[in-house]
């Protein structure tokens, strides 16, 4: 199971594809960052797994071995890690489907005060 709920992925992803449509100071960003921020260390690292699964850094059979690595190995917050990582929904949707987790219904379990 994985460490985060597959909404705020979702969640996630759709302020990620705002962010990245926007125009410079419009605050999706700050809004972006605030989220991942407020996600604890488990929730965090499970982010950067899921995105690293995404990007095949790492196969789906792989994701306790990606979470550990993340864990151990996160040196900078990681929102600014991953703010910094080009087409960051395109990876995070990919791994959620490498994972078998639809986008699609975890879109539709996202709770509006997420």
């Amino acid at each position: 199971m994985l460490p985060i709920s597959p909404s705020k992925i979702a969640h996630i992803i759709i302020r990620a594809r705002k962010y990245d449509a926007d125009f410079p100071g419009a605050g999706q960003g700050r809004e972006l960052r605030a989220f991942i921020e407020n996600l604890n260390e488990d929730e965090q690292a499970a982010l950067t797994a899921v995105m690293w699964i995404g990007r095949e850094t790492f196969d789906s059979s792989e994701f306790e071995e990606a979470y550990a690595t993340a864990k151990a190995e996160a040196t900078a917050p990681t929102a600014d890690y991953l703010l910094g990582v080009p087409m960051l929904a395109d990876y995070l949707e990919d791994g959620l489907n490498a994972l078998g987790i639809s986008f699609e219904e975890a879109e539709e379990d996202i709770n509006p005060s997420v």
